[in-house]
């Protein structure tokens, strides 16, 4: 391994992977952690979750997800919109949504502004005040919905937000909402006192079910702790490396990677000899044969 690697393994009460019956694994299964200093600040850390990042989770809309909701499936995780962090999250969307067409947008009509040269109207504000994307028929406005049909519409089903980025060869962090790019990425942040110095940890882990709170136990499928999401082509850190050098910084994540790489290197070199190695793997991975 390579000089400076630290793993942090933080051991919790252990679940099997699961049934034929039941793919998603239990929560609080042990994960392997690593923290490196910010190569830009001296006074922050990063840390993080290595079982996650070198897992083989995908994103599997529109190819087996089942939605978080059963009734809704095919709402994916998009039912009850999108909370915004901050205004000028909202201000992103709401630029982007100016680009959006009725080609491409089942809901174009139902955002139009009510007022000549009034706002769009695709944001609301919930229960608690707290602004996000505005559900329609059900779910996210943004979001077409699979098996509409319409004279001139060309679109697809799925966020229309992400088909824009593609068809303007863009990544859709750029026009997404905050949360729906790092999903199911995690960022938080801590603090730690050592002697007189105080450092600002940021961590870098998997946004399991558990993250959601109570709001999480609604969930009738989730798909970071389910093995039928545990098929990627390339680990995490690989397939979301836009998403987490935006979370990061370029720096950061080429230090990240180059851990990432020496543990994925390490794990193929000990299956190679039937060695034993202490290494945590996600066990949705385990499960889905990866």
């Amino acid at each position: 391994m390579s000089k400076g690697y630290l793993v942090v393994m933080c051991a919790f009460m252990e679940y099997p992977v699961g049934s034929a019956t039941m793919s998603e694994v239990k929560p609080g299964f042990a994960r392997d952690w690593i923290e490196f200093a910010d190569p830009n600040d001296d006074l922050a850390i990063y840390k993080c979750d290595l079982t996650w990042l070198t897992s083989y989770w995908t994103c599997i809309y529109g190819d087996g997800c089942k939605g978080v909701f059963a009734d809704r499936p095919n709402d994916g995780c998009c039912t009850e919109g999108a909370m915004y962090t901050d205004e000028d999250d909202e201000a992103k969307v709401l630029a982007t949504a100016a680009h959006l067409t009725p080609e491409m947008w089942q809901f174009f009509n139902q955002a139009q502004p009510k007022k000549q040269r009034g706002p769009l109207r695709v944001s609301e504000s919930d229960e608690d005040d707290e602004r996000k994307t505005r559900k329609i028929d059900g779910s996210c406005i943004f979001l077409n919905r699979k098996g509409y049909e319409a004279e001139g519409f060309t679109g697809s089903f799925g966020c229309v937000l992400h088909h824009l980025a593609q068809k303007e060869g863009r990544h859709f962090v750029d026009t997404k909402p905050d949360v729906c790019w790092q999903l199911p990425l995690r960022r938080s942040f801590e603090t730690r006192e050592v002697g007189e110095r105080e450092y600002s940890i940021t961590v870098i882990g998997e946004y399991e079910r558990l993250a959601w709170g109570d709001g999480g136990d609604d969930f009738d499928w989730y798909c970071t702790s389910n093995t039928e999401a545990h098929v990627g082509i390339e680990p995490v850190y690989m397939s979301n490396r836009t998403e987490l050098i935006a979370l990061m910084s370029q720096d950061a994540y080429d230090i990240l990677a180059r851990h990432c790489d020496d543990r994925i290197a390490a794990i193929k070199e000990i299956d190679r000899r039937t060695l034993p190695l202490f290494v945590i793997t996600h066990p949705a991975t385990l499960g889905a044969g990866k």
